[in-house]
């Protein structure tokens, strides 16, 4: 009896051992917390899902907050992660040197941290999880320039300043389009990736610029804002690519008001920072950044993207 008692016990702990390697909640514990930086945005709740997903099948609980573009409550919300002792926390920065105070919150409390999608300009960021921007942003270019023949003159509606993803997409911009002697950038502003903004921004410039013949804007939403500005010569005497790939974006490219999109996968990337942000807590060496790729979406190819 006292054998049989033994292995039931040590049986016991070995699944009591299991469920706290595994960070399982069986408790109302929380065990990650994702700082978006909006809920917004449909690219950022692709985010959400993909990390809420990856957090349900690990059998993790994940507290999921919005700042509603706010740094502020990104500092309020890392208090609130810490004092929920969670193992790990991930940012999403509404401004990437905005974001430094948030991160060093967590840092205090020795809570590793993922940043997703944006980079953090200071503290103790264990990785970055990013699309290539870089990379997406040149792809726009040639696409673009391709799309008018090499020829003309184009706007490009820059992000929200401050941010690494408005950055990087405006350096890969930049290089792509040098490429294109003939194609000439006669206006630039940021629309800080928002729809409304980015319809302002359109209408304005074209009040300065009745020819421009092609748009860059570095998110689907300030495209669409783009779209309405221009009206019916989107996709037609103007030539408008957009940068995320959301559905609302994909639609536009299937019907021909966006040329197209360099697609992001949202919810891959929720689901990486996830599962790095679970690495980091078990204490393992972390690469700074994961680039995960982009990908063109076209009419030809748009179909494949629906849903």
């Amino acid at each position: 009896m006292r054998a049989r008692t033994a292995r039931t016990a040590a049986a016991g702990l070995a699944a009591v051992l299991a469920l706290g390697l595994a960070g399982c909640d069986r408790g109302g514990h929380t065990d990650l917390g994702l700082a978006l930086s909006t809920m917004n945005n449909p690219f950022f709740v692709g985010i959400k899902e993909g990390a809420q997903a990856e957090s349900d099948a690990r059998g993790l609980h994940i507290n999921i907050t919005d700042a509603q573009n706010d740094p502020t409550q990104q500092i309020n919300q890392m208090e609130t992660f810490t004092s929920q002792d969670v193992k790990a926390a991930i940012i999403n920065p509404v401004d990437s040197d905005a974001a430094v105070p948030a991160v060093g919150v967590a840092n205090r409390a020795k809570v590793p941290v993922i940043s997703i999608d944006r980079g953090v300009n200071g503290g103790d960021v264990g990785s970055t999880i990013a699309s290539d921007n870089v990379a997406g942003g040149r792809l726009a270019a040639k696409t673009l320039a391709q799309s008018l023949g090499g020829k003309g003159k184009v706007a490009f509606l820059e992000g929200q300043p401050g941010t690494s993803a408005a950055r990087e997409r405006g350096q890969g911009f930049e290089e792509g389009i040098q490429k294109f002697p003939g194609i000439q950038v006669v206006a630039r502003q940021p629309a800080d990736f928002d729809r409304t903004k980015g319809m302002d921004v359109m209408s304005n410039m074209l009040q300065a610029h009745h020819d421009i013949g092609g748009v860059f804007a570095a998110n689907d939403e300030m495209a669409l804002g783009a779209t309405k500005a221009l009206g019916s010569r989107s996709g037609k005497d103007v030539k408008v690519v957009a940068f995320d790939g959301t559905p609302d974006g994909v639609t536009a490219v299937r019907k021909g008001t966006l040329t197209a999109t360099v697609a992001q996968q949202p919810k891959l990337l929720g689901k990486k920072a996830v599962d790095w942000a679970i690495k980091a807590s078990r204490g393992e060496k972390l690469p700074a950044s994961v680039k995960v790729p982009v990908v063109l979406v076209t009419a030809k190819n748009a179909a494949k993207f629906d849903g």
